[in-house]
């Protein structure tokens, strides 16, 4: 028996349409991954089943006694009071049985008839039992394993909750949820907020489930592992699917290639029987033959190829070498009061490097990023960015970095006022804002469309030290993977917080683990660093001393043959470097020479008198140019060598 049907369902803002006589329905142990493009309606349709909004038309038909619990992606309240008695007040029904309790009481203490005393007993009792059995499943005990999951600390369980912050009250809300153990859960981006440790237990505790579930996330990986089944938004409206995502996209290119060979071969039946048509309808002896090609014309099914949205799409430009040292942090200081973020800080990223910011919830990672970006000044201390570094900063809250007032293409041309405005549409038109979008304000844009815009903006002044903080928030699932995609190809320095594993797991190769108000650096992915911290608790458990980061278990080998094997690496690191040192001379030599000619020529090209006499200014024009294409060409071959040099060194 379905837990939730959906049938005929239609909802329309102004001209655009989410749901046009949609139907589907809800399995008592269906994992849902409800997918599409921002802006087509995965948190509306939340919100309808949860009935917080009303469609056109349609019906919504509940199980009977069945429950719903909704973790929206933006909290709007949450109960007053000490945090455990928050999660506590969200299952219903406590309240109403401790009345009934308190009722019963009173009645029986004013009873003076033996067979009502009797049986207000036996009430009272079963009151009890109930109440026993409330606790049993939603008391404080279970609200407090949740809380302990989802990162909270004994101590934060007598605090108020106007004293946690926004990402904390978040996880508030959701062990709440949890606490219900509602039938049917919907989740809206519930792994926003969660540091990665909290994210593994919220996986695995999800996955113990059984309950139905509907689920929207923008990490593939989460998705993937959570769900059986897909709902998604398409063109033609919504549709469902068996598997998880990857079944989904597997299934969707299917039957697009079904779809796409089935209307060829209708085409190509439909051009046969026309040129019959053509050929004989006039002719007498063929007039009868040609009556039934048109009847079969007729009846020719018409086979619709669904059109797939369009999805961002878009590449880093190449950005000019940075020094070998990008960034260096020397004894910094960050405090909000009593609150020390960091104290003594000492961390350096390097060139090419992929540094993925991890840690709880709170330890400082987005300071960080703000302090390297320049958003917030340290107490003590400096940081210096190296030779050539130009830095982009993508904020976690980009809609705080954006002019509400300004229209989508006066908030980009403001950055490079000195290109023309075709540039600028061109690089709006990679993440989807064409035609008379640009012209919409900022300031009503939706969440995703703000995010778009504020990547659109790292794109217009190449910067070769990116800075993000949850550049995946409020992006679609495809636009996510776009972004990581992008990110693939880029050729510079990358620093960013995220919570989403799919783009920790495809992109980081360096790991700073901020805690104890310091940064730890971690050389590896974060496969590695996750297998360090499982190694570090191991040895908490034994007593033993905790492994450096990135250690290995070392072979025991004899003092000779480690000589031997030091010699032979010295040796052996000798010969690569000899070869590479000489064309790295080389290459910076032509280097100089190329440049200094380009400044001759720049000066020549800068004289009107020289540029208007075509004869003399073309040669040097190309060799300008030709020299610029040789410069580009030994400065990426320069950066390659450098590197080597600097690994081996």
């Amino acid at each position: 028996m379905s837990l939730v049907i959906v049938q005929k369902l239609s909802l329309s803002y102004g001209k655009k349409t989410l749901f046009d006589d949609s139907a589907f329905s809800i399995g008592p142990t269906d994992r849902i991954g409800l997918v599409g493009a921002n802006g087509t309606g995965k948190s509306t349709l939340l919100k309808i089943l949860m009935g917080q909004v009303q469609p056109d038309s349609g019906t919504q038909t509940l199980r009977r006694k069945a429950t719903i619990g909704y973790l929206p992606q933006d909290l709007q309240a949450l109960p007053e009071g000490k945090l455990v008695d928050a999660v506590l007040s969200s299952v219903p029904g406590r309240d109403s049985l401790d009345e009934s309790i308190t009722a019963v009481e009173a009645q029986l203490s004013e009873s003076s008839d033996e067979t009502e005393q009797m049986e207000l007993a036996g009430a009272l009792a079963e009151l009890h039992e109930e109440r026993e059995n409330f606790d049993a499943h939603f008391g404080p005990h279970r609200a407090e394993q949740i809380l302990l999951g989802l990162g909270f600390t004994l101590r934060d369980f007598e605090k108020p909750t106007v004293q946690f912050s926004g990402g904390w009250r978040m996880r508030a809300a959701l062990a709440g949820l949890l606490l219900q153990d509602p039938d049917l859960l919907l989740l809206d981006e519930p792994t926003n907020h969660l540091d990665l440790p909290t994210l593994a237990w919220f996986d695995a505790f999800l996955k113990r489930s059984r309950k139905a579930m509907v689920l929207i996330s923008h990490d593939r990986g989460f998705l993937n592992r959570q769900i059986n089944k897909v709902i998604s938004l398409e063109t033609e409206g919504v549709r469902v699917w068996s598997g998880n995502y990857e079944d989904y996209r597997r299934q969707r290119a299917e039957e697009y290639e079904r779809l796409l060979a089935q209307q060829e071969k209708v085409q190509a039946k439909r051009e046969q029987l026309q040129a019959f048509i053509n050929r004989f309808r006039a002719k007498a002896s063929k007039a009868t033959q040609a009556q039934s090609k048109m009847k079969q014309l007729e009846k020719l099914e018409t086979v619709e190829v669904h059109q797939e949205r369009a999805t961002v799409s878009f590449t880093f430009p190449v950005v000019a070498a940075s020094g070998r040292e990008v960034v260096k942090f020397h004894d910094v200081r960050k405090a909000f009061g009593d609150n020390v973020v960091y104290d003594g800080l000492e961390a350096q990223a390097l060139r090419g490097q992929r540094i993925a910011v991890v840690g709880l919830n709170g330890a400082g990672k987005t300071t960080l990023l703000k302090l390297l970006a320049g958003e917030l000044e340290p107490d003590r201390g400096e940081i210096t960015l190296g030779h050539n570094v130009v830095l982009g900063y993508y904020a976690q809250h980009h809609a705080d970095t954006l002019n509400r007032d300004n229209t989508i293409l006066d908030e980009m041309r403001e950055l490079v006022p000195d290109k023309p405005q075709s540039f600028v549409r061109s690089v709006l038109g990679s993440f989807l804002f064409s035609g008379d979008d640009v012209e919409k304000r900022i300031g009503v844009l939706s969440g995703g469309e703000r995010a778009r815009v504020a990547l659109a903006k790292l794109l217009l002044k190449p910067a070769n030290l990116l800075v993000m903080d949850e550049p995946t928030n409020h992006l679609d699932l495809d636009s996510s993977e776009a972004l990581i995609e992008a990110l693939e190809g880029y050729t510079g320095t990358l620093m960013f917080v995220s919570h989403n594993r799919s783009f920790l797991d495809t992109l980081a190769t360096h790991l700073w683990d901020v805690r104890d108000r310091k940064v730890v650096p971690y050389p590896g992915n974060l496969a590695e660093y996750l297998a360090h911290l499982d190694a570090e608790a191991a040895a908490r458990a034994k007593g033993e001393d905790l492994p450096a980061p990135g250690a290995q278990a070392a072979p025991v080998v004899s003092q000779k043959d480690r000589k031997r094997l030091e010699a032979e690496a010295r040796q052996a690191k000798s010969a690569k470097l000899a070869p590479l040192k000489k064309e790295l001379t080389k290459l910076e030599a032509r280097i100089a020479e190329l440049e200094a000619a380009q400044k001759e020529r720049e000066q020549q090209l800068v004289d009107p008198a020289f540029t208007a006499d075509f004869a003399k200014s073309r040669p040097v024009l190309d060799a300008h140019r030709e020299a610029a294409a040789e410069l580009d060409e030994a400065l990426a071959r320069w950066e390659v060598v450098s590197t080597e040099v600097s690994a081996l060194s």
